[in-house]
């Protein structure tokens, strides 16, 4: 009965087809309504929902109310960038707010998870000022970029969240946990997914809300409320699991408005939960960098030759380019930690590092998407050095991956820490 009741709200919502009500930067939604949520926490295999509302989204709601304005950033990856549940979430925050001008910020890029997020959080979140609400999302793109990292899960996502806190204290930040089939698998075998986990760390650490839409999909499945192949179909949601998504906001936001109580500034915690999470996190463009050989600092670069996949803001960028084994370069930081933000496609090589003089320590940059794709990557250097001043050199290697015949290296950007 709940499948049924459910197919046919797609049917019934026709009207309101995800299409983009709002750019990368931020353009007002459209004002076509959005329906109220299609089914109550009841309807529910557990009979409950599956978020948490900890400290909850008083500050936020209390700016929208009372100033009539409010900033809203979506910060993920490929999920977040498409079209479908965001312009839902936008359209029904309008509804609610139906008086309030809101400044949307669309800060979803593909393949990249929490650690990037972390570095970019200054260039694609808050370089318009305060942000009153932030959704964070890295599950996937964390379990598939990095499973044997749980600690840059923490790292990455505790550094997006205490950046943004200490930016500022009033910002409401909402996690949400999408569905992989991993995911699905863990959940179903009793297990937490890692960075499920190591995410949850973090909100409850700093009172954030939190959704945890892989177990809702993964239960609901299981009770036959709709089926993954016929309805959901893929980590990347049919609209169907747009519609999941963004309902499930939707009684979140009901749940915190029912809750909300006085506004105040968040606790940020004396101490983070990892010492090296990337909360000083920047991006330095590329020509910091000093030459040694074989590099070359290119305006606009693109990829030459037979046209593979590119993502937004990594391609008609500056880039510090080489291709030729021993090819070199080296810049210097004040901090913990470095790393670099590179393109890695299908010519991607093997490079070599070291800091301070030390012996240099290899990093293969061939991933396993490269094939068809100039994929966005982060090539953490360093990240646990004492605080200070510390000079990185940084070199194409001579050995190659099996799968790439290629030795190239595009750096867009510098990471310090």
């Amino acid at each position: 009965m709940v499948r049924r009741k459910f197919s046919g709200l797609l049917h019934a919502t026709a009207l309101f087809a995800l299409v983009s009500i709002g750019s990368a930067h931020g353009a007002a939604p459209a004002t076509a309504p959005v329906p109220p949520p299609s089914y109550r926490s009841a309807d529910l295999p557990r009979g409950s929902d599956y978020f948490e509302l900890r400290d909850g989204l008083a500050n936020a709601f209390d700016t929208f109310t009372r100033t009539k304005t409010g900033r809203v950033a979506f910060l993920g990856g490929s999920i977040t960038a498409m079209s479908g549940w965001r312009e839902r979430v936008m359209a029904d925050l309008q509804r609610r707010f139906p008086d309030t001008k809101f400044d949307f910020i669309g800060a979803g890029i593909g393949s990249l998870g929490s650690v990037p997020h972390a570095f970019r959080l200054d260039r694609d979140v808050m370089a318009r000022g305060p942000v009153d609400l932030l959704f964070v999302e890295a599950a996937v793109n964390d379990a598939s970029n990095m499973p044997d990292r749980p600690d840059l899960m923490l790292r990455g996502m505790e550094g997006v969240v205490r950046q943004a806190r200490l930016a500022n204290p009033r910002t409401d930040i909402i996690h949400l946990h999408f569905v992989m089939p991993e995911h699905m698998t863990d959940y179903s075998a009793g297990r937490v997914p890692v960075a499920v986990r190591q995410h949850e760390r973090v909100a409850a650490a700093y009172g954030n809300p939190s959704i945890d839409l892989a177990r809702e999909v993964t239960e609901r499945i299981a009770a036959g409320q709709f089926t993954w192949e016929g309805d959901f179909r893929n980590l990347h949601p049919s609209p169907f699991g747009h519609v999941v998504y963004a309902d499930s906001v939707g009684r979140m936001l009901d749940a915190a408005t029912k809750a909300a109580g006085k506004p105040r500034s968040h606790t940020v915690p004396g101490v983070p939960l990892d010492e090296g999470s990337y909360f000083n996190a920047r991006m330095v463009p590329p020509s910091a960098a000093r030459i040694v050989r074989g590099f070359k600092l290119e305006a606009a670069w693109r990829p030459a030759g037979a046209p593979k996949g590119v993502r937004a803001g990594f391609v008609d960028v500056p880039a510090l380019v080489g291709v030729e084994p021993g090819s070199e370069f080296e810049f210097e930081l004040e901090g913990r930690g470095a790393g670099l933000f590179i393109t890695a496609g299908p010519d991607a090589g093997v490079l070599e590092w070291s800091v301070d003089g030390g012996p240099f320590r290899l990093v293969d940059t061939y991933t396993r998407w490269s094939k068809n794709l100039h994929l966005p990557w982060v090539v953490i250097l360093d990240d646990s050095l004492s605080p200070g001043r510390h000079v990185f050199r940084v070199r194409i290697a001579a050995a190659r991956h099996a799968e790439s015949a290629g030795t190239a290296l595009r750096v867009q950007h510098l990471l310090l820490n």
